[in-house]
């Protein structure tokens, strides 16, 4: 039995800013390229939710019995995140759950426990997600080669596109990049003991033992995918290896940056978008150690759903010119309060009406077919009562029928807010914020999409919900 990846998912935020916007702050040079980042109203949830749906689009959610999720800037010290995703996207009560935390390599980890729980038998079809929003220190290096970013993998035995052949792991204990649990900000030890000590050491050696193990030379490998937080770093791992650069996957560190624990998954996508049959790649990712996995990619690649999905994001984004508006979308400084929510939010009610806030479930009359949100006992059609069956929406296409433009409402750093009714081609409307846009892109009539977003913390939890947005991932 052939046990791999089945399917991928990626998410590259709207905003990103450039390096030399950042480097200019600071009377410096920036590093070239850009750094993706995060809206005001998204984190690692939001991101990850957005790239396991897509990894899910056109598959069977009811076959998907495991999701793990696998960040280090996760926002709960101790609540699952995982339970928060697997009702986002709409699987079962019984799916299999687990946060993978802490580190930067927790995807890969998350990949290989997916791999055993398959194996096993105790699950079929195991859906990984992470994404990061790390912050490095005003001025550091690491503060413009960060990039936010989501990526996920299905892995399955179903019309595998890359069989995962084997693994090797090595663990460093080392003081090499961490962050306490109430710092804002990685802090990492002196560059060259990290990288010769930590980063390289690590690396080289886990790939060299899977590639003695599977008796690989250097002439065997196609691609080499390995995390990087330079431009440099991981060709001297390929170096070291006998790998020539041309094998060496794109880090896509000049137009998105290091996206930490979604990095590695995020390369193998962009990797697979180009793999062929019989191709061979060794997949790495790096954190206090080093995870190595050999794939070789099958004839189901050819059919691999997504393809392209990266480029479409980094081809619907927009430029964030001013660095306060950076900081203080990250919450590294406090902007004027804007106006505060009125409605103080309650655990029993968001429990209550997570199908609807969450899964984006609406009602569908059973007798007249008319379909609407939020779910509604009585029919508004034919006014048959409690004769309705649920229907996820976020799958739905949807036009903007109406909408406004409030230019006071928003935050201090963000004060324009879109609010939108949308429709759908049987007439269902929807009312909803619009967020990741443009004054000028709004048109009535112009195709949206849904996106998964963080509205606020009152209650000192985060209160998550949907949103619409000019279409990013789908054709316009």
């Amino acid at each position: 039995m052939s046990i791999g990846i089945t399917g991928t998912g990626v998410y590259v935020p709207y905003y990103y800013i450039k390096r030399e916007t950042i480097g200019r702050q600071w009377d410096a040079k920036g590093a070239k390229g850009e750094r993706s980042l995060c809206n005001a109203d998204e984190d690692s949830v939001t991101m990850a939710a957005e790239a396991a749906i897509n990894c899910l689009a056109g598959q069977d959610r009811e076959a998907v019995d495991g999701l793990y999720f696998a960040s280090t800037t996760a926002p709960y010290a101790e609540k699952s995140h995982a339970s928060i995703l697997a009702k986002v996207c709409d699987l079962a009560d019984s799916c299999q759950i687990a946060d993978f935390l802490a580190s930067t390599r927790a995807g890969v980890s998350a990949v290989k426990a997916a791999y055993s729980a398959v194996k096993a038998g105790m699950c079929k079809n195991v859906l990984v997600t992470s994404a990061d929003q790390r912050n490095g220190y005003p001025k550091s290096q690491l503060e413009q080669m960060f990039g936010d970013a989501g990526a996920a993998l299905m892995v399955g035995t179903q019309d595998v596109v890359a069989s995962i052949e084997a693994f090797e792991t090595v663990n460093v204990e080392i003081h090499d990049a961490w962050r306490n649990i109430k710092d804002d900000y990685v802090r990492t030890g002196e560059s060259r003991f990290v990288k010769s000590k930590g980063y390289t050491y690590a690396l080289v050696r886990a790939l060299k033992q899977l590639m003695a193990s599977q008796s690989l030379t250097p002439d065997d490998v196609t691609k080499l995918i390995l995390p990087s937080t330079s431009a440099k770093d991981h060709l001297g791992v390929a170096k070291a290896l006998g790998i020539s650069p041309e094998k060496v996957q794109d880090p896509l560190l000049t137009n998105i940056g290091d996206c930490g624990t979604a990095q590695p998954l995020l390369l193998l996508a962009a990797a697979l978008d180009e793999a062929k049959p019989g191709d061979l790649i060794l997949w790495s990712a790096y954190g206090s150690g080093a995870e190595a996995v050999l794939l070789k990619v099958t004839e189901h690649v050819e059919h691999l759903r997504n393809k392209g999905l990266i480029h479409k994001y980094l081809s619907t984004r927009h430029e964030l010119t001013g660095y306060p508006r950076f900081l203080s979308f990250r919450g590294l400084i406090e902007a004027e309060p804007g106006e505060p929510y009125k409605i103080n939010p309650s655990g029993s009610l968001y429990w209550r009406e997570q199908n609807c806030i969450l899964s984006l479930h609406g009602s569908k009359c059973k007798k007249c077919g008319q379909i609407m949100f939020p779910i509604n006992r009585v029919c508004y059609s034919c006014h048959s009562k409690d004769e309705y069956e649920e229907v996820r929406l976020y799958e739905r296409e949807f036009k903007l029928f109406t909408y406004s433009i409030d230019r006071l409402a928003g935050r201090s750093d963000d004060p324009m807010i879109g609010q939108a009714v949308a429709e759908d081609s049987q007439g269902t409307r929807i009312y909803m914020l619009i967020t990741d846009f443009q004054e000028s892109d709004i048109k009535v009539g112009m195709n949206l999409e849904f996106s998964f977003r963080k509205m606020h913390n009152l209650g000192d939890f985060v209160n998550y919900y949907w949103k619409l947005r000019p279409v990013r991932r789908g054709e316009e």
